[in-house]
């Protein structure tokens, strides 16, 4: 077994009445990619934040490459690197000169700046628009960029807040790729996501975090066997969605769960699919209930969550994240 390059005991924090991270307790292993995957308003950001030196934990310590996070923020901050949730780049700046100014602050030589920038620019196969301000990039191109600049540094743990946000495919795979380069080259990096598919594809572990707790951690073939054996999901009408899900009550391993914006009810079934098939459809045809669409399948990380959690991975929480930081934070965080 690898050394933990990251590890967290008991971290708490809190805005006001909320409580966003509730005792969080990570190990994360030296070049592995670890995922912490939950909904909006789960608490990642914040933990994310914390382990980053951007926010202090009101309890509980953090440990990133052997530094406290909060009493060895200043030394940590060079050997980390940080692409949060919105593209943090100058408007007004060349990609060259956005990543630039961030190898200064890193405080490289200025040739070593300009080298770093250039090797960036061409990994993220935006070097033919080096020279152009970074307001006529598109969406895509400004999120490379800001992930590029969190690599100008060549940082030992390199923190990614949902990087794929409002990416296009194309651009998602090719994000997807550089991840696992950096792995193979020895950075650890830990992935905050709220796409299972995402976490399914690059995370060696991952941590489900719902209400600002971990509720559960593994690989991902270690999560899905918490369910066990097969998935029923099945399409009914709207106005039949409540009635169904309880006519299928005490059917398969689990409760049924609903999910109403696409009329889907999914039932663990464990070893038993094709009884429970068989059931399902006697029980709602006796019922008067018709079935448009009817599937076993094996359980998904999104089961994962709907079974740990009773609701979808990507729905959004009353609960609140801190807001992000303002940009003097942010720029206070880089002088180092």
């Amino acid at each position: 077994m690898t050394n933990a390059i990251i590890t967290t005991d008991r971290l708490t924090k809190s805005f006001g009445k909320v409580r966003a991270v509730k005792g969080v307790d990570l190990r994360v292993e030296e070049g592995t990619v670890f995922g912490l995957l939950g909904p909006n308003g789960a608490g990642k950001t914040t933990t994310i934040r914390i382990l980053t030196t951007l926010l202090e934990p009101d309890e509980g310590t953090a440990i990133v490459a052997g530094l406290d996070v909060v009493k060895d923020a200043l030394s940590l901050r060079p050997v980390i690197g940080l692409a949060g949730q919105f593209a943090a780049v100058d408007e007004n700046l060349t990609g060259l000169e956005n990543l630039e100014m961030v190898g200064r602050l890193y405080h490289l030589p200025r040739e070593e700046s300009r080298r770093r920038a250039e090797e960036v620019l061409e990994r993220f196969e935006l070097a033919d628009a080096a020279h152009r301000t970074a307001k006529t990039y598109s969406g895509g191109m400004r999120r490379r960029l800001d992930v590029g600049a969190s690599l100008v540094g060549r940082p030992k743990v390199l923190f990614m807040d949902e990087p794929t946000t409002g990416l296009d495919p194309r651009s998602r795979l090719v994000l997807w790729e550089l991840i696992r380069d950096l792995q193979k080259e020895g950075t650890t990096l830990l992935l905050c996501t709220q796409y299972l598919e995402e976490a399914d594809n690059l995370c060696d572990r991952i941590a489900v975090i719902d209400l600002g707790t971990v509720i559960a951690e593994g690989t991902s073939a270690e999560l899905k066997d918490k369910i066990g054996g097969e998935v029923l999901e099945l399409h009914v009408g709207a106005e039949h969605l409540p009635r169904a899900a309880e006519t299928l009550r005490g059917l398969g391993a689990g409760e049924p769960s609903l999910d109403e914006d696409i009329r889907l009810i999914r039932v663990p079934v464990g070893s038993e699919g094709p009884t429970v098939l068989l059931d399902t459809v006697r029980r709602l045809d006796d019922a008067g209930i018709a079935i448009e669409d009817i599937a076993l399948h094996r359980p998904t990380l999104d089961d994962v969550f709907l079974s740990l959690t009773g609701h979808a991975a990507e729905m959004a929480m009353e609960e609140a994240e801190e807001p992000e930081p303002k940009p003097e934070k942010r720029k206070r965080r880089r002088d180092r």
